[in-house]
């Protein structure tokens, strides 16, 4: 049997937040939002990423070293408390609340997801393993995630370009943040498959109408 995983609580979430507030420059941590989006794209990977190598790269984009006098055994027990919890959905194809917020301010629903999207993509730049599957059931499940993007940021990605210009912006948070986890439960269909055929599931994403030539 599985060892049970006890889902951080709210005020476990929060105390993460301060511990990621507290790194001080020049060291760039990952903020919750993106730290979960990261960990989604280590945990897609074909192989398993030692903690080793993704964990630096939480304190800082560029993986420098904490401080000496940082509270870093608890950053990395509550880090290792969501590895857990999202290595357990995603193996099991289950759902899981993706950590992406609402904002105060009328903000469309995939500006609210876009550091979720910069967390996975910095991951896909770090550990690559997962981007050079030649898999065309692949590219879907990517253009619905990277559609947060500016089109320009998306270089040298012209097929993923032209697949998210089909795709229809998501209407509100809930349904962007079900996307996401559809999306990365499909990418695990290919990247960690399960013994048997893979579910049928697709992503709920809405496409654009053909334009109409006059």
């Amino acid at each position: 049997m599985r060892e049970a995983i006890s889902p951080l609580s709210d005020a476990e979430i929060e105390s993460l937040e301060q511990l990621l507030d507290q790194i001080a420059p020049p060291l760039q941590p990952l903020d919750t939002s993106s730290l979960d989006g990261y960990l989604c794209g280590v945990l897609l990977q074909p192989r398993p990423v030692p903690p080793a190598e993704w964990l630096p790269y939480v304190g800082d984009v560029d993986g420098r070293p904490l401080p000496p006098t940082f509270p870093a055994r608890r950053l990395e027990e509550l880090l290792h408390r969501r590895y857990a919890e999202l290595n357990r959905a995603i193996d099991t194809r289950q759902w899981f609340d993706p950590w992406v917020y609402e904002a105060d301010a009328d903000v469309p629903a995939h500006a609210l997801v876009l550091p979720w999207v910069a967390g996975f993509a910095a991951a896909m730049d770090r550990f690559p393993a997962l981007m050079r599957i030649d898999d065309p059931s692949l590219l879907e499940p990517l253009a619905v995630i990277y559609a947060a993007f500016d089109p320009d940021d998306l270089e040298d990605a012209d097929t993923l370009t032209a697949m998210i210009e089909t795709l229809e912006p998501p209407a509100d948070l809930a349904l962007a943040a079900e996307d996401l986890v559809r999306s990365v439960l499909l990418i695990a269909d290919v990247s960690r498959p399960q013994a048997g055929p893979a579910p049928q599931r697709r992503p709920r994403v809405a496409r654009k109408p053909p334009t109409r030539r006059a």
